[in-house]
């Protein structure tokens, strides 16, 4: 027998079932990473050996995969080299049907990450930027979402001079999500502290959905003033929950936005304007991987909402996804499930305490 949230998942689904086919567009960066395995990193000088190494497509190639894992059609607006790393993301976008739709460089290749993660499961990085970086206030003048697509903005784009493109594209969204016929999903990264002041307010003033892990929650409300207790503790235990939901209301009463504020296998907090923070509880999971599974549930959620979902919803089975994700990681790299996998698992093990 169905459970009451399967019950309406299924209704919705048929809802929505004759609507018009949506996309995803993705103005952040994709590059290469190299990951590899080290006992310890070596000191200045110093040498190390990996125990395995490994090339996986990343930045926002995360975020569209997942997209198109949900049978949504999946657009990206960043620039692409020409190069032997160029190649690699050209053959995966054609392999998981994402469509490039920004521009080509001639004159330099994409960019690549060393990915060097110790046996304490620290991981540092070492950035060569290429072509991605490389745009200008004119890099997403090919950007027109029709309605119903959510675009969706990275942090990884909002420090070089891509930035500029950024900053044109929300300006030209304006401050009223109701009179777009789009959404604007905007996941800030770590690199938040980074963001210079006039974007960051830019950003803001154009009120997309933002979509933090708590790390990232607590640097932007550091930015912005939000009113939230510095002595607030934020680990799993004693008040977790209600740190989360006092970090998760003050953060978006500031933004006045819609906001998505994620706990891993907790799951998220999400608030919309004027409304309550709602707890929408994780799915417990055995952490197999090396990578966080943001990546997925961000793209999981853009997927929903052009599907025609509500926010809650749509971080349920956002929840959904990034737990099966984790499970099957390969190469350490959380590997996001299919629409109908994620909606399974939302009702067969619905998390919720039941209701009378």
């Amino acid at each position: 027998m169905l459970s009451r949230i399967a019950e309406r998942f299924a209704r919705q689904f048929e809802e929505l079932d004759g609507r018009p086919d949506h996309a995803v567009i993705s103005l952040g960066h994709v590059w290469v990473d190299i990951m590899m395995g080290v006992d310890s990193v070596p000191k200045p000088g110093g040498f190390a050996v990996s125990h395995g190494t490994a090339a996986a497509v990343g930045g926002s190639y995360r975020i569209l995969q997942a997209v198109t894992g949900m049978g949504v059609r999946a657009r990206h607006a960043g620039i692409i080299g020409t190069g032997p790393w160029a190649d690699i993301i050209r053959r995966d976008f054609e392999r998981e049907g994402i469509v490039h739709i920004g521009q080509d460089r001639i004159d330099a290749d994409s960019g690549f990450r060393l990915v060097l993660g110790d046996e304490d499961g620290r991981k540092t990085f070492i950035a060569t930027y290429g072509a991605e970086a490389q745009g200008d206030h004119t890099t997403f003048d090919c950007v027109e979402p029709a309605d119903g697509d959510v675009v969706h903005i990275s942090g990884n784009t909002l420090m070089d001079h891509t930035a500029a493109g950024v900053d044109e594209f929300v300006q030209r969204a304006g401050t009223d999500p109701k009179a777009r016929g789009y959404q604007i999903v905007l996941n800030p990264t770590n690199t938040l502290s980074l963001v210079n002041d006039q974007l960051l307010e830019d950003l803001v003033l154009a009120r997309p959905i933002w979509s933090c892990n708590r790390q990232e929650a607590r640097t932007l409300a550091d930015r912005l003033g939000a009113p939230v207790d510095p002595n607030a503790g934020l680990t799993v235990g004693g008040g977790f929950d209600r740190a989360m939901t006092d970090l998760c209301g003050a953060l978006g009463e500031t933004l006045r936005a819609p906001l998505i504020v994620r706990a891993g296998a907790r799951g998220a907090w999400v608030r919309t304007p004027g409304g309550d923070v709602i707890h929408v509880e994780g799915y417990p999971t055995k952490a197999t991987h090396k990578r966080s599974a943001g990546s997925c549930h961000t793209g999981v959620t853009c997927a929903m909402l052009a599907r025609g979902w509500s926010l809650v919803d749509a971080v349920r089975i956002a929840n959904a996804a990034a737990s099966l994700a984790i499970r099957r990681a390969v190469d350490g790299v959380p590997v996001c499930p299919d629409y109908e996998e994620a909606i399974e698992l939302v009702e067969r093990e619905d998390p919720r305490p039941a209701k009378d």
